[in-house]
C-alpha cells in the first residue's frame, strides 16, 4: 500500500462517511478547515478514542457530525463549557472545540472569556466567515465595520472583535489565525498546537459565497480566495491595531503567541486537592 493510500485510508477513518455528502454549500470554506484538522489529527498519531470534539450551533458546528470520534453537538454558545466538563471527568483525553464565529464570540463570548483566563486545557478552532451563514446571513460579532448583510442592508456599524488580540490579552498560551487559503500553514498550526496544553485559540478566516461574499463583491467561491490571497500579511509579531479586520482590507496572519509551560487550570486545581487530601 503506498503512503496517499494509507493517508486517504486514515483520513477516511476518521470520517462518518456515511453521512456523506454533507450539507455545507458549494464552496464553503468549513471542509478545508476540517480536512486540516484531520490530517494533523493523523499527523500527530491521536488514538481515536483519546479525541473528543464539541461544536456548537450553526455551519461549523455541523463539524461534529462529521468527524468518526466521540463528539459532541451542543446548545447554542455552550461548547465551551461542555468541553470544560469533559476535560474535568476526563483529563487525559484530547478535548477540541470546534465552532464558529457566531457561537463562540457572541451567545458564547462570556464562556471564551472565562475559558481562556483560567487557562482551561482545550484547543479551540474558531471558523469565522463574517456572518451567521446557517439563519440568513445576518451580521455578527466578527462581520467588519462597513460589511452589508441581511440586518445591515447599508453597512456594519458595529467594531468586530478582534479575536487573536482578545485571546492573548486573556493569557492564552498559543494564538494563531490563517485564512482557508493557508492551507499548509493552517494544518501546522493544528498539529503543533494538538501537542500542546492549555487554552490554544487558532481562528480561520473562511470564505462564505452563498450569503456574506454576494453581498460584499466576492460572489464566487474563488473570488474569496483571490481575496484571501492577494490580501493576506503574515505577521507573527502584529500589534494590536495590524491584527484589527477591516471591511475589505489587508488580513494579518501568522502564528501570534506560542508559550509553553503555563500551568493550566486543570493542573492547578489537581494541585490544590492533593493539598487539601495531605492537610486532611
Amino acid at each position: 500500500m503506498s503512503l496517499m493510500e494509507e493517508l486517504r485510508m486514515n483520513e477516511e477513518s476518521l470520517l462518518r462517511t456515511e453521512r456523506l455528502p454533507h450539507v455545507w454549500c458549494p464552496g464553503c470554506g468549513i471542509g478545508i478547515v476540517l480536512n486540516a484538522f484531520l490530517r494533523a489529527v493523523m499527523r500527530r498519531k491521536i488514538d481515536p478514542n483519546k479525541l473528543v470534539v464539541v461544536s456548537g450551533i450553526g455551519c461549523t458546528g455541523r463539524a461534529a457530525g462529521y468527524v468518526n470520534v466521540d463528539s459532541f453537538h451542543t446548545t447554542h454558545g455552550r461548547g465551551i463549557p461542555f468541553a470544560v466538563g469533559i476535560k474535568f471527568a476526563r483529563p487525559d483525553l484530547n478535548v477540541v472545540v470546534f465552532s464558529g464565529d457566531g457561537d463562540l464570540f457572541a451567545i458564547g463570548g462570556n464562556h471564551f472569556v472565562n475559558a481562556a483566563r483560567r487557562n482551561h486545557d482545550l484547543l479551540i478552532i474558531a471558523v469565522n466567515n463574517f456572518t451567521y451563514g446557517m439563519t440568513g446571513g445576518q451580521h455578527g460579532p466578527t462581520t467588519p465595520t462597513g460589511a452589508y448583510t441581511t440586518t445591515t442592508p447599508y453597512g456594519n456599524p458595529d467594531r468586530p472583535f478582534n479575536i487573536p488580540h482578545l485571546a492573548i490579552s486573556l493569557g492564552a498560551p498559543y494564538v494563531a489565525r490563517w485564512t482557508t487559503y493557508h492551507v499548509n500553514q493552517l494544518q501546522n498550526s493544528i498539529y503543533k498546537a494538538l501537542g500542546m496544553k492549555g487554552f490554544r485559540v487558532i481562528e480561520i478566516i473562511s470564505q462564505c459565497p452563498t450569503v456574506y461574499g454576494r453581498r460584499n463583491t466576492m460572489r464566487t467561491p474563488l473570488s474569496m480566495m483571490e481575496y484571501f490571497q492577494k490580501n493576506s500579511i503574515v505577521k507573527n509579531d502584529a500589534s494590536f491595531e495590524e491584527l484589527e479586520i477591516k471591511y475589505n482590507g489587508k488580513i494579518v496572519v501568522g502564528e501570534f503567541r506560542n508559550v509553553q509551560g503555563i500551568p493550566t487550570y486543570e493542573e492547578r486545581y489537581e494541585d490544590i486537592i492533593r493539598r487539601a487530601q495531605n492537610e486532611s
